[in-house]
């Protein structure tokens, strides 16, 4: 007895090869796609006064995920006590180009002790593509132990607005 090949018909055939030609195609194009926009600069420096609580440089480090942004703020300002973890509410408003704030709010923070700089984030916040963000204009409050310590920026940041 002879055994013959079966092969499937010519359309099947062609049917196969064109998805995987399709689906070839696809994975180039993604190699081959722009990656996500991302915020310039990813971190700047600004001075706050927060009055009898101090102040100075801070450092905010931004990361943007689409239209989601977080900052976490990492300051000059020393804890008057010992803070626990996430025990400090925060409000961060930006001032935007051509006018508004934004606002980035959150009650994230690592345990502090007495007279360490205190450090919050990440802060959660909406941004728009385009949008050009800077913290000279607007302010950061912090609640602590029931008390809200205001701190007002002395001048703009540096190296400039955050571009998302």
């Amino acid at each position: 007895m002879t055994s013959k090949t079966v092969r499937p018909p010519a359309r099947r055939r062609t049917g196969i090869g064109a998805v995987l030609a399709a689906g070839s195609l696809a994975l180039t194009g993604l190699a081959f796609a722009p990656a996500a926009a991302a915020v310039t600069p990813p971190s700047a420096t600004i001075s706050y006064n927060c009055g009898v609580f101090g102040g100075g440089s801070t450092v905010l480090t931004v990361t943007q995920n689409g239209t989601s942004a977080t900052i976490t703020v990492s300051s000059n300002i020393a804890a008057p006590l010992p803070l626990a973890a996430d025990s400090i509410a925060t409000t961060l408003t930006l001032a935007k180009a051509g006018g508004g704030l934004v606002t980035f709010t959150g009650n994230k923070n690592p345990a502090t002790p007495t007279g360490g700089l205190v450090t919050v984030g990440p802060l959660n916040g909406t941004v728009a593509p385009g949008d050009s963000l800077e913290a000279g204009g607007g302010t950061l409050k912090m609640v602590l132990f029931g008390i809200t310590v205001t701190c007002t920026p002395t001048g703009n940041q540096s190296p400039g607005p955050f571009v998302f």
